[in-house]
């Protein structure tokens, strides 16, 4: 298996008008998740969502495709 990078966002049972919706919808909850939140809290905050995304996923090499990936796109 590999890293999937074309946009793959969907909620199940819903319809967007836009395919990019509902990866609109995810950067709007993750702000909404930032909201009042300190630097270090939001730091920490983002942290444990990678942590909780990375047991999701589960697969060490689409982990690290994805280590790769973003570390070379600085």
């Amino acid at each position: 298996m590999t890293l999937q990078t074309e946009s793959n966002f969907h909620q199940p049972g819903k319809r967007f008008f836009r395919r990019y919706s509902a990866g609109d919808a995810f950067y709007e909850a993750l702000i909404e998740m930032h909201r009042d939140l300190s630097d270090e809290q939001s730091a920490k905050a983002n942290a444990k969502l990678i942590l909780l995304l990375a047991n999701h996923i589960g697969d060490l090499n689409i982990l690290r495709q994805a280590l790769e990936k973003a570390r070379s796109e600085l």
